[in-house]
């Protein structure tokens, strides 16, 4: 099997419905399972001002102040070339981050979600916790920043492509087999 996909992340101004996004990556790769190879083709990360206050709950956790996003615009022509080479979007929390991505970017609607925190039955294979910056740091992936959007989608790349110790296979192999069992 193989393919490519879609990576995304988003850091917010919260957690409500009302809040926006304030930070985007995306990185396209392209897969094949049986060779278990996963290849980066592309990314793009931008910061983005919101048109309402960062909360400071959020701010703690991404450490983004109104300073860093003033100003700040994505580049909506980048993201839309790279979704239109993605087969399919995975998120680590996909609900979360579908919820503001499909705002942003409502092409975003027709596409096949995968998530990487849901998809994979991380206790069953020994993980006490399935939040993204643990299961790195579980598998020895180290990033430059935990809770900024590109380093969190690399770091979750890296674990995608890190083969279960049970099965022998990839975790991406897993992702995908579940979810689509899980759809049919």
């Amino acid at each position: 099997m193989k393919g490519v996909g879609a990576f995304l992340d988003t850091e917010t101004t919260g957690l409500r419905g009302s809040d926006e996004v304030i930070e985007f990556a995306i990185v396209l790769f392209r897969y094949d399972i049986t060779r278990r190879e996963l290849r980066v083709i592309d990314r793009y990360h931008g910061l983005r001002e919101p048109s309402c206050a960062i909360d400071p709950g959020a701010e703690k956790v991404h450490g983004i102040s109104v300073d860093q996003v003033r100003g700040k615009r994505l580049k909506d022509r980048m993201v839309r070339r790279i979704l239109r080479k993605a087969d399919f979007l995975i998120a680590h929390n996909a609900a979360f981050d579908r919820r503001f991505v499909e705002k942003l970017y409502p092409e975003t609607q027709g596409f096949r979600w995968y998530c990487s925190m849901n998809g994979i039955r991380w206790n069953k294979k020994g993980f006490a916790s399935k939040g993204l910056q643990q299961l790195m740091a579980n598998h020895g992936i180290e990033t430059e920043r935990g809770h900024r959007a590109l380093d969190d989608v690399m770091g979750a790349l890296d674990l995608l492509a890190q083969q279960d110790e049970q099965t022998g296979r990839p975790y991406l192999s897993e992702l995908l087999d579940v979810e689509s069992d899980a759809a049919e």
